[in-house]
């Protein structure tokens, strides 16, 4: 009688958790229909407003569910379809993406078509819709997504029409529109009229704005800004005074530029990183101004900031331009001690350098001493010298240099269409034993053959009787 007792209780557990399951297993099977009944409340609204009808509905809302009504709208119901987008955007628990932004704007191609939002807007007003400032947020980013000027005006200018004021951000989104676009006194108009509202800018109005005037080139006046922006409590962080700092440079203000950057090391909170000390160093180099350039470099070392792999370039490439090729090597020595710098970064600098000022013997010659010494070469380094030398009719050098880095094991570090000039002008050449042993490197490392090379090389290749091998490099196609 016990074991019959307990062999119901757990046959009537077993039960129990079964059931369980089946609610689970409905819902699951109910989402798809979440977005049948949102479309349906779209089209059915029986008296009231859309999104009223929608709000009856209180679903819980994700990107798959938006998604799927979206698709039902495409592409006779566009109108419907936004104005959906836009009340789902604020429902509670659910927030678009990035992506989802994209993803309205490409379907109904907004860029192209932008009255669709100017008739949402104006649907509002004849369905005597209660228009929230959320709504227009959401107007507002897709008119960002679209990079829609007129478009984010004519929607901040509409809000009066229902008794709203935009806030900070959304003022933030047009004046990002306007300065992006170079129109940076609609941006300064913006501003005031923020201030004429009794709305505060704050980091990011003033970072856009000081942006806008330095890509226009009025670096003066977005120095005054940076002024502005301290005195109403606003503290400028390092990408403000690094793109004041950089508008300096690029327009050869080099004394203001170092007095900016003087004024960042005392700073204390917004000290200059890499990126900042390099642009100072880029612009002496344009200058010819090596002397001071280090200077800088010297300067950031003792700031406790080492150089990156710009600094680097910059720096040895600007000196072999001008053909101080003994600077350029003692530089390496500098960056290599007092930097960091690892030896095979500034290396590879000098090869890329010597390539680009035709001295392809010197690029060669230390390209081999790297290989010597075992030094990481990188990839278009490699890349440069490999076809350098196959364009100076040197391709079985070439062969022979890829050879030899595919011993050491840097095969990785040279660009895959490499591998097909190289084969095709073996080819060409009649270099069969080396273009089978090429062909063959490629196939192990499963490296296809690129355009416009692929058809000529297999066109060789079949003549020379290797079809087993064409059968197999073009095998390597259909696996991609």
């Amino acid at each position: 009688m016990h074991h019959y007792v307990k062999n119901q209780f757990f046959s009537s557990f077993s039960c129990f958790e079964t059931l369980k399951i089946v609610p689970f297993s409905i819902q699951k099977m109910g989402l798809s229909s979440i977005a049948d009944t949102l479309y349906t409340h779209l089209n059915k609204t029986n008296g009231i407003t859309i999104e009223n009808a929608l709000s009856k509905t209180k679903p819980k809302l994700d990107s798959q569910c938006v998604i799927q009504v979206l698709n039902k709208c495409y592409p006779k119901q566009s109108q419907l379809g936004v104005r959906f987008f836009i009340w789902a955007g604020f429902q509670f628990g659910y927030r678009h993406s990035g992506y989802m932004y994209r993803k309205v704007c490409n379907l109904f191609e907004i860029d192209k078509n932008p009255e669709i939002i100017c008739d949402v807007i104006k649907a509002y007003e004849v369905d005597g819709c209660v228009v929230n400032v959320n709504m227009f947020r959401e107007v507002l980013k897709l008119c960002k997504e679209v990079e829609s000027v007129d478009l984010g005006l004519w929607v901040l200018r509409k809000m009066e029409d229902f008794e709203m004021k935009p806030d900070t951000v959304m003022y933030n989104v047009v004046i990002k529109l306007v300065c992006k676009k170079g129109d940076v006194e609609m941006g300064e108009k913006l501003m005031k009229e923020m201030s004429l509202n009794g709305i505060c800018p704050d980091l990011i109005t003033y970072m856009t704005m000081i942006e806008g005037l330095c890509n226009g080139g009025r670096l003066e006046e977005a120095y005054e800004m940076v002024k502005v922006m301290r005195g109403n409590g606003c503290s400028p962080n390092l990408v403000v005074l690094s793109a004041v700092l950089d508008g300096f440079c690029r327009l050869g203000s080099m004394e203001r530029a170092l007095a900016l950057l003087d004024e960042m090391e005392k700073s204390g909170d917004c000290c200059p990183n890499v990126v900042a000390y390099t642009s100072v160093i880029q612009s002496f180099c344009k200058r010819g101004e090596w002397t001071e350039a280090l200077n800088i470099l010297d300067r950031m070392r003792a700031f406790g900031c080492f150089a990156n792999h710009v600094t680097v370039f910059t720096l040895i490439e600007s000196l072999c331009t001008e053909g101080r090729v003994d600077e350029a090597y003692k530089v390496v020595d500098k960056l290599v001690v007092e930097h960091c710098v690892s030896r095979g970064d500034c290396y590879n600098s000098l090869v890329i350098s010597f390539i680009r000022i035709k001295k392809l013997e010197e690029a060669e010659k230390l390209f081999k001493e790297m290989l010597a010494a075992e030094i990481k070469l990188d990839t278009l380094a490699s890349s440069l010298l490999l076809k350098e030398l196959c364009l100076k009719d040197r391709v079985l050098d070439g062969f022979y240099l890829l050879d030899t880095i595919k011993n050491m094991g840097f095969l990785s570090s040279i660009d895959s269409d490499i591998y097909s000039i190289i084969l095709i002008g073996l080819c060409q050449k009649n270099h069969l034993t080396e273009a089978t042993k090429l062909a063959k490197i490629m196939l192990k490392k499963a490296v296809p053959l690129r355009p416009p090379y692929k058809d000529r090389a297999i066109d060789f290749l079949r003549k020379y009787g290797e079809k087993d091998l064409v059968k197999q490099l073009t095998g390597i196609h259909k696996e991609l």
